[in-house]
């Protein structure tokens, strides 16, 4: 897959643009906020329909101004394709909406039209932070590739919110009502794991295989899937009743899934350096391009910020060597990176974009 074309109005700082990137790498260089992450920002939601850098949709659109168009040509396996995503704002706040080829669509229908992979300093933390960054990580990417896993993942959440607004709300929970939830709750809550398990069985053998490439040492990279539950659901919820009504408060269920990240058999977050935890975030985001691009039969777009100013130089060095392959992957940096061969600059200065 690859972005041939894509037009801003009012989106952040950008009043307006029109950018035709190349094939390959593209590296975005310029000194901070003149526009390079609101430019990747932007491409990444032309997949996702969602920003990776806040919930605050207002942000995204200009000051001054009351709407802001993201609109993107791209050349997928299937052929051409045309997006647009518009942010309006609205007295009830901000309000998206989407077009596929010029017609409109909801949001399921626009995400996975084509897709992302991101990697922010922020992701970071899915080795050290907490399960619900995990989780997230897991739901973007599988919503991506699958459309019944989005849908699963919308019905398994809205039953799990009514359950647990029914544990949370009343004196005396109904118990009735309480196992009516559960019986809903067995088939998406089954399909969500069968699926995440298969995802992150792919990811970690691809995971450990290029961290190896990027570190020369003989240490084993592991991500390990958690479920819950690791067996029967119906089984699982069924024996939680008593104490969820007791603690009025959903305990079981893939909305408590984790991953574990795990270094010679040892808790990276605990026992690993930072180093070893940036390798192994760069390795699983990568892991993540491979596994898109086998399952999907399309290459995702690889959209990268400020990635290099995280690493050492030699792991800078291996991961730049592995870029020279991508169809098409967007890396922003304050200086042109070395070590580099290939690929095309573009200087970004106010919101300009300019071949380098």
């Amino acid at each position: 897959m690859r972005v041939e074309r894509l037009r801003l109005a009012a989106f952040r700082n950008y009043e307006s643009l029109d950018f035709a990137p190349e094939s390959g790498l593209n590296v975005l260089v310029g000194p901070n906020a003149q526009g390079k992450s609101n430019l990747l920002e932007a491409l990444a939601m032309l997949a996702t329909g969602k920003s990776f850098r806040t919930r605050r949709e207002a942000e995204l659109i200009r000051e001054g101004a009351e709407r802001a168009e993201i609109a993107g040509e791209a050349r997928i396996a299937a052929g051409e394709i045309r997006l647009r995503c518009t942010i309006a704002r609205t007295p009830a706040g901000t309000r998206k909406s989407f077009e596929v080829n010029g017609g409109a669509v909801g949001f399921g229908r626009f995400l996975g039209r084509t897709r992302v992979v991101t990697f922010v300093p922020a992701d970071l933390q899915l080795v050290s932070g907490g399960p619900a960054l995990r989780r997230a990580f897991l739901n973007g990417a599988l919503a991506q590739l699958s459309p019944t896993y989005y849908r699963d993942l919308v019905l398994y959440q809205k039953i799990v919110a009514q359950k647990a607004a029914l544990l949370r709300g009343a004196i005396a929970p109904d118990r009735a009502l309480l196992l009516a939830y559960n019986d809903e709750l067995v088939r998406p809550a089954s399909a969500l794991i069968v699926a995440r398990r298969a995802f992150v069985a792919e990811l970690a053998a691809a995971t450990d295989a290029i961290a190896a490439r990027w570190r020369g040492t003989r240490e084993q990279l592991a991500i390990v899937y958690a479920p819950s539950p690791d067996g029967d659901v119906a089984e699982a919820l069924a024996a939680q009743v008593e104490s969820e009504l007791r603690r009025r408060t959903t305990l079981v269920g893939p909305h408590r899934d984790d991953l574990r990240f795990l270094v010679d058999g040892r808790p990276l977050a605990a026992f690993g350096s930072q180093g070893q935890a940036r390798t192994a975030v760069l390795a699983l985001k990568v892991a993540e391009y491979d596994v898109m691009r086998t399952r999907s039969g399309d290459a995702p777009i690889l959209v990268l910020d400020d990635v290099l100013s995280e690493l050492d130089a030699e792991r800078a060095a291996g991961f730049l060597g592995a870029l020279a392959g991508y169809e098409q992957a967007f890396l922003t940096a304050t200086e042109p990176p070395t070590g580099l061969s290939g690929g095309t600059a573009w200087a970004i200065r106010a919101a300009s974009v300019t071949r380098c």
